[in-house]
């Protein structure tokens, strides 16, 4: 018999909480950090050293796998995971954002969006019936339904349309998906700043009924304070008995500032692609290692990092690294990247745990204020 997908809290410290989120194929601690797979892989990592950051489960894209190989062409070769050797959870956005942030010549519709592809210019169609079945054929162990996700600033009116319209979409993806054992379906909050509309879609959610709830619709150019202060009441909104995931965030303070308020899930691109262009983050913060300060600079990116890159390499070879163009810069500052956020969400789940995050958060923000270390 397939084991459910199950999720439990161990502890709570305020309104953050540890635990895990339990699946076939493996344990996920929460509060977790996913890390970004696009296109099928973490750019410039083996999966294998993704799993040595501490990462449990990875985001794969929907709207760039259709594109590129192509769904079907994923489950002849046995499914996602096979594909690119990931053998832990993978979860899968729906395509919607993408579709508006990437895609040329969108039209919306009741039923859909239809797009050309930012690649070719080739037409395509997404539904939630289409977006489901994608997952399917990925074999995605977390899928999400398919929503319509308004850029910020809008009107009121403006986000509670497409807020309604995300709903309709929401019980088509549910009743698309149907019943399959040990895979989990996520609907997702829409809303934009306004806590009516933000409470209005929860409950139109859990009147489906979902695995876990997403929150949308923020980190798309609303700043932080306001993000923060959706999330200062759009959690409660959500049962406490599943995962809350919020998509598409981000940077280290905005990770400390979604646990402190309740969030179990999050995922960004940023790890990876700083790792590609000379940055490295620390617990002091950011480092821009193409800056001449390092050329010389024999200490490590961060002294009290365990990752091969700062294990093994100092600052001045990072920085010849990144400044010729060679890869190797990019895969020791990605993986660096990687095992830091991992750190902070270990961290995270400890603090919860013993009932001191507030101490951790305190300490968190101070070493961040100090910045980065003097060059010798």
């Amino acid at each position: 018999m397939t084991q459910p997908f199950r999720f439990e809290v161990s502890a709570t410290c305020g309104a953050a909480r540890t635990g895990v989120i339990s699946t076939p194929r493996g344990q996920i601690r929460t509060p977790a950090f996913m890390p970004v797979g696009t296109a099928g892989t973490v750019k410039a990592m083996m999966p294998e050293s993704v799993r040595a950051t501490g990462a449990d489960i990875l985001l794969g894209n929907t709207y760039h796998l259709m594109l590129r190989p192509g769904a079907e062409r994923v489950a002849r070769l046995g499914g996602l995971h096979r594909f690119m050797n990931w053998d832990r959870p993978i979860l899968t956005d729906s395509g919607g954002f993408q579709v508006m942030s990437l895609s040329s010549l969108r039209k919306l519709t009741e039923e859909g969006v239809t797009f050309r592809s930012h690649f070719d210019g080739s037409k395509h169609k997404l539904t939630p019936e289409r977006s489901m079945e994608i997952q399917r054929l990925l074999g995605s162990d977390i899928v999400m339904c398919f929503d319509e996700c308004p850029a910020l600033p809008a009107t009121e009116d403006a986000v509670a349309r497409s807020m309604r319209l995300s709903m309709r979409w929401a019980q088509r993806s549910r009743d698309a998906f149907g019943d399959r054992p040990g895979h989990a379906l996520f609907g997702i909050m829409q809303g934009g700043v306004s806590p009516d509309l933000r409470e209005e879609s929860a409950q139109a959610l859990q009147a489906i009924g979902f695995d876990g709830y997403a929150i949308g619709g923020l980190a798309v150019g609303e700043g932080q304070e306001a993000m923060f202060g959706v999330l200062d009441y759009a959690p409660g909104f959500l049962p406490q008995d599943k995962p809350r995931y919020l998509m598409g965030v981000g940077k280290p303070d905005d990770i400390v500032g979604a646990v402190e308020r309740g969030v179990d899930m999050m995922d960004c691109v940023l790890p990876s692609r700083s790792g590609r262009t000379g940055q490295g983050w620390t617990r002091r913060g950011s480092v821009n290692l193409r800056n001449a300060r390092h050329a010389e600079d024999p200490r490590p990116l961060d002294e009290s990092c365990t990752c091969p890159a700062c294990r093994n390499y100092s600052r001045a070879y990072l920085h010849h690294v990144v400044r010729t163009g060679e890869i190797i810069g990019s895969m020791l500052l990605t993986w660096h990247n990687l095992h830091y956020f991992q750190d902070l969400m270990q961290g995270l789940r400890d603090a919860i745990a013993a009932g001191t995050l507030p101490q951790f958060v305190a300490a968190f923000h101070a070493q961040r204020a100090e910045g980065d270390i003097e060059p010798l």
